[in-house]
């Protein structure tokens, strides 16, 4: 390292959900388009998700998961914060009543809308509002997805991990009004060719063409049931032509360079 060379950034911990739906007019995913104020990927389209907190790795919560006994305790707390940062983001909750193990309906789910807020603003604990509510998180619906970490010349860095999961019938899903101001049901191919609407960052890009490879959830999920996730860092080489913004070639993406002057 140069003598005024700063360390990179210590990556935080991150989990993202991509929520999954059959239409007619193919496989559709729920996503979200940021706030022109928040300070990381301002305005873009993202799937839902955010910071792991504390609280998504409470042992507390050992006692609401369906699944995940065989996951390491860091992965359950991804697999938590990654199901309450879709809920607070999106409305959409993966959760069973636990009086009869069915998931949440879309009447239930009208009451439980209150506590998006409450536990984004951390009013709530996660593992206070299942016990009080009588609920157990669906684990066993996320399937691993994809690893992506900040590059480390970037001051702000993600350790981000993106799940699939397959959203339960009657949650229509809705954006939340702070951090994100609009959202949409779109195929992976829709939210990627109206770039006029929509800013797609890189690794969202890539995640979203990675996705249009099934043309069903059943399609995705058993694909990514089977398909190995490796950890991906981009880094940026210089080049005649520019900066070119690149990845690993084994990590399963058929796009892995990218010409940062002529967008991504």
């Amino acid at each position: 390292m140069a003598e005024n060379e700063k360390p990179a950034a210590v990556p935080v911990p991150a989990a993202t959900i991509l929520l999954l739906r059959d239409a007619p007019g193919g496989l559709e995913v729920f996503m979200v388009k940021r706030h022109h104020q928040i300070d990381f990927v301002a305005g873009a389209l993202v799937f839902p998700g955010g910071k792991v907190e504390k609280g998504d790795a409470d042992a507390a919560l050992n006692e609401f998961f369906d699944g995940g006994e065989s996951w390491t305790d860091t992965m359950r707390a991804m697999g938590a914060g990654a199901i309450r940062e879709a809920f607070e983001e999106s409305g959409i909750l993966l959760a069973r009543d636990a009086r009869h193990g069915d998931f949440v309906t879309s009447e239930r789910l009208a009451d439980l809308q209150h506590y998006r807020s409450l536990l984004d603003k951390r009013e709530a604990v996660l593992a206070d509002v299942l016990r009080k509510e009588n609920l157990r998180l669906a684990l066993d619906q996320l399937v691993h997805f994809a690893h992506w970490i900040t590059p480390a010349n970037m001051p702000k860095r993600f350790d981000t991990h993106f799940f699939l999961a397959s959203s339960p019938i009657g949650h229509a899903g809705s954006h939340d009004g702070r951090e994100s101001v609009d959202s949409i049901w779109t195929t992976p191919s829709g939210a990627i060719s109206d770039r006029k609407k929509w800013n797609v960052i890189f690794p969202t890009k890539l995640n979203l063409l990675k996705l249009d490879n099934s043309k069903t959830v059943e399609d995705a999920i058993a694909t990514a049931r089977k398909t190995p996730v490796l950890p991906v860092t981009p880094w940026i080489e210089n080049s005649t032509e520019g900066q070119i913004l690149r990845i690993r070639d084994d990590a399963g993406y058929a796009q892995t360079s990218a010409n940062m002057r002529e967008g991504m």
